[in-house]
């Protein structure tokens, strides 16, 4: 029994080695990191698109408006992400490097498809490529575009999706019933941020604190990347709790 033990764990010590029923085992732990990551959903509305992310922040001491859950990639694109942070830094920072070129080159902005393409295509990357590890993190990437509003989600193997509304993390399963349940095509951006906020309320429950909260929208009429304040989403959760 234990020689068959030591040739099954014997396929996920490579990214490259398929198991006999024809998995990838690293790519598997890879989503397993992710869905045990903090949760973090996004929002498509009729005026623009939200991200709310829970911070997640277990030590008192750490100045929580310093903790970013939430990155600007350009002007009107914006990110979050669960999973190991760090790996979401690097994927953040080489779209805003990106986007930055194509300024440059172009003297317009990126699309946000192509900045979901180049972020899954470095992941692929890494599902096949001996002597690494797949990205443990997905990513939903949100902005504006010439369709309008728009929402993808990257997971760590490198696919991605088109949402209307989406989850990741650890809440995925809980808040993706209720985006399912309330969520409707003519949704506002103000709607949208007190669903998202109520969505994580209920999730985190009795662990539920304002500074664990980080939102930020992109509006249609004037695509920039705005980030709520501290104030702003503790009038929202005082809206919520009137209702």
């Amino acid at each position: 029994m234990q020689p068959v033990q030591h040739q099954m764990m014997g396929y996920d010590r490579a990214i490259t080695m398929f198991s006999p029923d024809g998995r990838l085992l690293q790519v598997e732990y890879a989503k397993k990191t992710v869905k045990l990551g903090n949760t973090a959903l996004g929002i498509v509305c009729k005026d623009g698109v939200v991200l709310i992310a829970d911070k997640r922040i277990a030590d008192k001491l750490i100045v929580t408006e310093a903790v970013e859950k939430i990155w600007q990639i350009d002007e009107h694109v914006g990110a979050t992400a669960s999973g190991i942070l760090s790996d979401a830094r690097v994927l953040v920072e080489r779209a805003q490097l990106e986007a930055q070129q194509h300024r440059v080159t172009y003297d317009n902005a990126i699309d946000v498809s192509e900045i979901v393409k180049n972020i899954c295509d470095l992941k692929q990357i890494c599902t096949q490529s001996g002597g690494l590890r797949p990205f443990g993190v997905s990513l939903l990437v949100a902005g504006i575009d010439e369709t309008g509003p728009i929402l993808y989600e990257t997971d760590p193997i490198g696919i991605y999706f088109r949402y209307r509304a989406a989850a990741i993390g650890e809440g995925e399963t809980e808040v993706e019933e209720i985006l399912t349940k309330e969520y409707k095509d003519s949704i506002t951006v103000d709607e949208a941020l007190k669903l998202g906020v109520r969505a994580l309320v209920k999730i985190l429950d009795n662990n539920f604190d304002i500074d664990r909260i980080d939102a930020a929208y992109i509006k249609l009429d004037k695509p920039k990347f705005t980030r709520l304040t501290r104030k702003e989403i503790e009038n929202i959760f005082t809206q919520i709790k009137k209702k």
